[in-house]
């Protein structure tokens, strides 16, 4: 009851403030930090500029949680949702995402159709995929002297490389990693998943390595981890990564080998107090323009086929973005592809069972 009360009061002040301000407003939530920046320049000021609408941002680390409880009150204040592909698909089954099934969305600059021009699968009734980002090993090369290291399997190796490491506070992405570094091949990790003993084979792994670890939430933690020189080596989101050693000129090295790539898309959440709005802006930020545009700020690539060769160089620095794509050529010889079909199944079980093992 406290939580209904809590969020309809901040609903009821949002509504105050812009009767007041007479704008129309439209809340995006994603994940703060440089992704953030790299939305707002590649395309909620044009939105903005365009259709005279404010986006209002707000920050979040991923999940359903916030969204359910929104929906589940009847007291929504977010409107839409930058989400990761397992939870698009979950909140899609549970009915807390609008349906986006008629949603027109612009085709290619040659004129080919949004349906030809979009990554298999990436356009669903209830979201538009947004980007591709990856989960990579990174380190700083400052700590160390002499061997560096150079595959997923030295995040598991205290003995040649010791020193803390930092991973993210969620199954998705640990248990893959740690089976591949414990020697299951990639195109067998989810097979092997699969099984009970598999799970525990991945559990045990993650066991070698537990009392070494530092755990994040926020992206923005794994670069800032390295650089307080809190840990040696992390893994963390490609993207996050390139802001601190291009912008920041950061000493940091990152470890395409075995990397696990996903993607994130924007739904909107059922019961938007600016619907139609909503839908505008989805349609307008996964255009090839605004793939393009949030690609040139930070190298989370495009999931439109005319997207990529269309991106240039970094707007701040002028390094050429393409290279730092998780689709670049040179960034795809070993790569695992998030299953989103075998997550959205298992990811509440999951998530569950890896917070009672960080517990024990």
């Amino acid at each position: 009851m406290r939580k209904a009360v809590a969020i309809s009061v901040w609903t009821l002040c949002v509504c105050v403030a812009d009767l007041v301000t007479g704008q129309e407003t439209l809340t995006v939530v994603g994940w703060g930090g440089a992704a953030a920046k790299a939305q707002s320049e590649g395309y909620h000021k044009s939105f903005t500029e365009e259709t005279g609408i404010q986006i209002r941002f707000e920050d979040y680390n991923g999940g359903l949680a916030q969204i359910r409880a929104q929906v589940d009150v009847g007291a929504v204040h977010w409107d839409v949702v930058d989400v990761e592909s397992a939870s698009l698909h979950v909140g899609c089954d549970e009915g807390i995402f609008e349906d986006l099934s008629d949603l027109e969305l612009p085709p290619a600059p040659d004129g080919t159709s949004a349906k030809e021009d979009f990554f298999e699968g990436m356009i669903t009734d209830c979201g538009i995929g947004a980007f591709v980002w990856a989960t990579v090993l990174v380190y700083n090369s400052d700590r160390f002297e002499g061997d560096e290291p150079s595959k997923i399997e030295d995040l598991f190796d205290l003995d040649k490389f010791p020193g803390r490491r930092g991973l993210r506070r969620y199954p998705i992405g640990n248990l893959e990693l740690a089976l591949v570094s414990d020697g299951v091949p990639i195109h067998q990790v989810y097979e092997v998943l699969s099984t009970e003993e598999g799970l525990q084979r991945a559990f045990r792994k993650l066991d070698t390595i537990k009392d070494h670890v530092v755990w994040w939430e926020a992206g923005a933690q794994a670069p800032q981890l390295l650089a307080d020189g809190e840990v040696v080596m992390t893994t963390a989101w490609n993207g996050r990564i390139f802001n601190a050693q291009i912008v920041e000129k950061q000493p940091f090295v990152i470890i395409w080998d075995s990397h696990l790539r996903d993607y994130d898309a924007f739904a909107i959440v059922a019961g938007s107090p600016n619907l139609e709005n909503a839908r505008k802006f989805v349609a307008h930020a996964t255009s090839t323009r605004g793939m393009v545009g949030f690609a040139n700020h930070i190298p989370y690539a495009p999931l439109r086929h005319s997207g990529f060769p269309l991106i240039g160089k970094h707007a701040a620095t002028g390094v050429d973005m393409r290279p730092h794509m998780p689709t670049a050529l040179e960034n795809s010889k070993n790569f695992l592809w998030s299953n989103v079909e075998w997550w959205s199944e298992r990811e509440d079980d999951l998530t569950e069972r890896f917070n009672a093992w960080l517990a024990r």
